[in-house]
């Protein structure tokens, strides 16, 4: 039978309950992607998980603090650049007769296969107590 308190430190110093927020502000983006995807608003609001997590553990817990930050810099950086996409993507399909859609949606694709894998690093690695910098990222919270 094992006695380790759930609660206790890892070797880096964070806690279980502290590794575990930091792994659910990054898998945040992911859920809230979905749910807007699912009422018509496609990753628009993937920011509001980090968001909640962040605003709910920044005064007592430095690491989910310091992760959450990094989700949502991440989830606002990723809606930007499918804004981009999407400004650009709609005169451009217009003009080429729809080849430009096909174009542009695979391009949204391979970023979003790219964010997903980046997400899913971010989110183990917070489990393991590191703090997890996304190698391409705007830090427009601070």
């Amino acid at each position: 039978m094992n006695d380790i308190d759930p609660t206790s430190a890892s070797d880096s110093g964070v806690s279980a309950d502290e590794r575990q927020w930091g792994m659910f502000s990054h898998l945040s983006i992911i859920l809230a992607s979905l749910i807007t995807a699912l009422v018509g608003l496609p990753g628009c609001l993937a920011f509001l998980g980090p968001l909640i997590i962040w605003l709910a553990k920044k005064e007592t817990m430095p690491f989910v603090a310091d992760q959450a930050k990094e989700a949502l810099n991440f989830s606002i950086m990723l809606t930007i650049v499918a804004v981009v996409l999407m400004v650009i993507a709609i005169p451009f399909g217009i003009l080429t007769l729809g080849l430009g859609f096909i174009l542009f949606g695979l391009i949204g694709l391979v970023i979003g296969i790219a964010a997903l894998i980046m997400i899913i690093m971010a989110s183990m690695k917070a489990n393991e107590g590191v703090r997890y910098r996304y190698p391409f990222n705007l830090r427009l919270v601070k």
